[in-house]
């Protein structure tokens, strides 16, 4: 188990009954986790998708018969590690958004000083 599964396997296995933010989470509707799954942009998806693939294992599917065999908890921990890089690459790329916004904001106000 790499270091990266571990902190994800301590976070939700570890004192789950006291962890507000695992709490929310697991009151949420269906419908509330469906939507925020969704990737808002084309770019965060090939990202995700790629980190998946790098998880899984990179032979191609169109050349290899690929099977992946894994447990429910392993399998758990996967879909957690995809879910906690779409929130940071959803953050990062609304801080991008922003930081585009302020700068040809920036620059508006500066051509027309």
């Amino acid at each position: 188990m790499n270091d990266a599964t571990r902190r994800i396997s301590e976070f939700f296995e570890g004192g789950n009954t006291t962890n507000e933010l695992w709490q929310y989470v697991q009151s949420l509707s269906p419908e509330t986790v469906a939507q925020l799954s969704r990737p808002q942009s084309r770019e965060v998806l090939q990202v995700m998708e790629r980190n998946i693939i790098g998880l899984l294992g990179g032979l191609p599917s169109e050349q290899f018969d690929v099977t992946i065999t894994t447990s429910r908890e392993d399998l758990g921990r996967l879909l957690a590690s995809a879910m906690m890089s779409g929130y940071f690459l959803h953050s990062a790329e609304q801080r991008m958004n922003i930081e585009r916004s302020l700068q040809s904001t920036i620059m508006t106000e500066g051509e027309s000083a």
